[in-house]
């Protein structure tokens, strides 16, 4: 029953109908969407099927999925024909922005491998923490309910709480939290939280998987942005190989440019590979990140692009978030880890369609 009052609302106030793009409904104020047909999307019928049912299956482990995808998440489970169960249970809905502008912003992200050791060195002298004992999130959507997708962080002083450190102001103490453990490049550690997730090989040769746990609270800066300002870069050659060829020639200048972003990630340690927002380990080219504000997490979408004159067609998952995926039409595409996966990621950066697959059964017209 509480599924069913769940889509009836996303349905009604979120998708409707129309050619023309929808108001969605008021947790979402900014997306729209547009109904649309799977022979409206390019390459569809090349997609590969029960690899697709399979990422499927996996998607519904979490409960976000099954919130949205309900009785279908168990009709998977005996599926045979995998094609058919995607084009008689599912309708496409084109993600636009308020003017019904469809083309958006791809962009991908990988799983570094850093360097590290349990103990502080002189070669090991940069810390991974864990979440701090004294962050404070604060919710007030009890007091303010049009406040409820927002958290506050800080921490005590006083009487009084006051915003956590920046990430200038953390290199010059010593927070309150415990460390995962040291590695020795700054400049990949701070790649490292841009991705969210990575690998470190210890000096013991040992590996662990880290994983985004929290944040200080300050707002996202992108150092690729202030490189271009102060003329390091150009706006048509920022990339992340770009970023760290700059940041290499010029040691004397990194600090500056790091801590242009404020922002500082909090790890924790992790049993499994990248994983997202959902708790799911990440699948290479079908699990992305997006703005949850505008699109569910869990929700199956299908992604139409062009990278270097190739398409880029395939049904995709959202099951992450990012500090810099911002809008409707955003997605940060996962490429896997490694060397190959690090090259695609920080070159890809093309124009995106995006379509948003939800539940046949579940549609209403709008009126």
């Amino acid at each position: 029953m509480k599924h069913s009052l769940f889509f009836t609302l996303i349905i009604v106030l979120f998708f409707g109908c129309s050619k023309e793009p929808n108001q969605p409904f008021k947790e979402l104020p900014k997306t729209y969407l547009i109904e649309s047909s799977f022979a409206e999307l390019p390459g569809f019928y090349q997609e590969h099927f029960s690899d697709i049912l399979e990422n499927f299956k996996n998607n519904c482990r979490s409960a976000k999925a099954q919130k949205i995808y309900a009785s279908l998440c168990k009709q998977a489970e005996s599926t045979t024909d995998a094609k058919s169960f995607f084009l008689e249970n599912f309708t496409p809905y084109q993600l636009t922005d308020r003017e019904g502008e469809k083309e958006g912003l791809l962009t991908a992200y990988y799983e570094p491998l850093l360097f590290g050791s349990r103990k502080r060195s002189q070669r090991y002298a940069y810390p991974l923490y864990e979440s701090p004992k004294d962050l404070l999130i604060i919710d007030l959507s009890s007091v303010y309910p049009e406040l409820k997708k927002y958290r506050l962080r800080g921490r005590v002083r006083g009487n009084r709480v006051v915003p956590y450190s920046t990430r200038a102001e953390s290199a010059q103490e010593d927070l309150n939290a415990s460390v995962i453990c040291y590695c020795d490049s700054k400049v990949d550690k701070f790649f490292l939280e841009i991705q969210g997730s990575g690998r470190v090989q210890l000096d013991d040769n040992s590996t662990i998987f880290i994983g985004y746990d929290n944040q200080n609270g300050h707002k996202y800066r992108a150092i690729g942005r202030y490189l271009v300002t102060i003329g390091a870069l150009t706006l048509e050659n920022v990339s992340l190989q770009s970023i760290k060829a700059w940041l290499d020639a010029h040691p004397e200048r990194v600090d500056e440019v790091l801590n242009y972003n404020d922002s500082l990630v909090f790890f924790k340690e992790r049993s499994q590979g990248a994983t997202g927002a959902l708790g799911l380990e990440l699948t290479p080219y079908r699990s992305i990140a997006v703005d949850r504000s505008r699109v569910p997490l869990g929700s199956m979408l299908y992604l139409h692009s062009k990278v270097q004159e190739r398409p880029l067609e395939k049904i995709v998952f959202a099951q992450d978030t990012g500090g810099a995926i911002k809008g409707a039409v955003r997605a940060d595409l996962f490429v896997g880890a490694g060397e190959d996966a690090l090259e695609v990621a920080g070159r890809m950066k093309a124009p995106l369609e995006l379509w948003i697959l939800m539940p046949k059964s579940k549609r209403k017209s709008k009126k």
